[in-house]
């Protein structure tokens, strides 16, 4: 086997090693011009965005999770603690400044490509739970490999993994969206993929399966994408869209259903970053 490079992931802090064979240059087509964007940007004071299921959204200055409780510091001092079945999800609002506008009005609108199940494109890693992966995908009409990818940045196939936010299983799962989606037993793998599947249903229907909008959803939140008008310029959203992008290659796995503005070809077409609104 060839030299191994490590990754992690932006939200539940797994880490792994990955062969380069696994990323090769088509695979950058959709996601290059962000990896750029993102090089060009000073790394910024790091804060948090806790959300509440009922979609209050608070800023931490910490946080920590104590059994089935969340322990918010505020940035003024003080904190309190939250049950964490009321939270659906904690964003790193580490929030790129805004780029310059002659490189936002060249930015594309997002490509939909065609997410639907097909028994040709399998799970991409050759895991332990492909079966479980292929059954679920089938039963939700979502493109197998597209979840296989996103598992491998949720949890890196750790069925047990707890991430420091609180999410569990395979692919990560809030204990509020788990409850949603009716997933009582969160380390189950059948049970996770099957509600983490439904969830990522849910979310190509509602943005028309635009892959980076529908990643970027499940990361920082439906609320954070419509804020921003596409993909929130956080930079753990905007890597871990990148990162499964990279991994899944819809240029090559899926068909496009829809051209871009001024004939742009899905090939050719970065992903679409909002810009930050003033603070």
């Amino acid at each position: 086997m060839g030299k191994f490079e490590e990754f992690r992931d932006g939200g539940g802090g797994f880490s792994s090693r990955m062969p380069p064979s696994f990323v090769r240059p088509g695979r950058a087509l959709l996601c290059g011009l962000l990896g750029a964007a993102a090089s060009l940007f000073p790394r910024p004071a790091r804060a948090e965005l806790v959300v509440f299921e009922d979609g209050r959204v608070v800023k931490a200055a910490s946080y920590r999770v104590i059994g089935q409780e969340l322990e918010i510091g505020l940035p003024g001092g003080g904190g309190y603690s939250v049950d964490l079945s009321r939270i659906e999800r904690i964003i790193h609002d580490e929030v790129m400044p805004e780029p310059p506008k002659l490189a936002l009005a060249a930015a594309p609108a997002a490509v939909a490509y065609d997410l639907r199940f097909d028994p040709k494109r399998k799970p991409l890693f050759g895991s332990p739970y492909d079966s479980v992966i292929v059954a679920e995908a089938k039963r939700y009409d979502v493109d197998a490999a597209f979840v296989s990818a996103l598992i491998r940045a949720e949890s890196n196939y750790e069925p047990r993994a707890i991430s420091r936010k609180g999410a569990r299983g395979l692919m990560q799962l809030m204990p509020a969206t788990a409850r949603r989606l009716d997933v009582r037993r969160p380390f189950d793998p059948a049970s996770n993929v099957r509600g983490g599947v439904r969830y990522l249903r849910e979310l190509l229907d509602r943005y028309e399966s635009k892959p980076e909008l529908v990643l970027a959803a499940y990361n920082a939140g439906e609320g954070a994408v419509a804020s921003y008008g596409g993909v929130p310029p956080y930079r753990e959203t905007i890597g871990y869209v990148k990162r499964i992008l990279g991994w899944w290659t819809p240029s090559i796995q899926a068909k496009p259903v829809a051209a871009g503005p001024l004939g742009a070809t899905p090939a050719s077409m970065p992903v679409p970053v909002a810009s930050a609104p003033l603070r």
